[in-house]
């Protein structure tokens, strides 16, 4: 399967949330990764538009380094309204209906 936003360059900016730290506004949706616990999960999901695309461990070239301290950080009410449709799927797996919130792999 490909994925087109692995070919994009998303500018990312910080959000002031510990498990969806940075978003990007890119083709007017927003992008936002979440961090999940790794290496039992992998290491990021990526949202457009709120919902989830998909997984992986390490980010494009084309992506930069999206926790790179020089970022911006959004303002609190775009942060707030970014995050809103993906606040609920915190844990890994959410998104699926299957929520990983335990502190080992829970696919059973």
């Amino acid at each position: 399967m490909t994925h087109p936003e692995l070919a994009q360059r998303p500018r990312w900016r910080f959000t002031g949330d510990g498990r969806f730290p940075v978003a990007a506004r890119f083709d007017d949706r927003w992008w936002v990764l979440r961090i999940n616990g790794f290496p039992d999960h992998p290491l990021w999901t990526l949202f457009v538009a709120g919902v989830a695309r998909f997984d992986l461990d390490d980010v494009p070239t084309g992506w930069g380094r999206p926790l790179d301290r020089s970022a911006p950080t959004l303002p609190d009410d775009t942060a707030a309204a970014v995050l809103a449709p993906v606040r609920r799927f915190t844990a890994y797996g959410s998104e699926h209906g299957r929520p990983c919130d335990g502190p080992f792999c829970c696919d059973g």
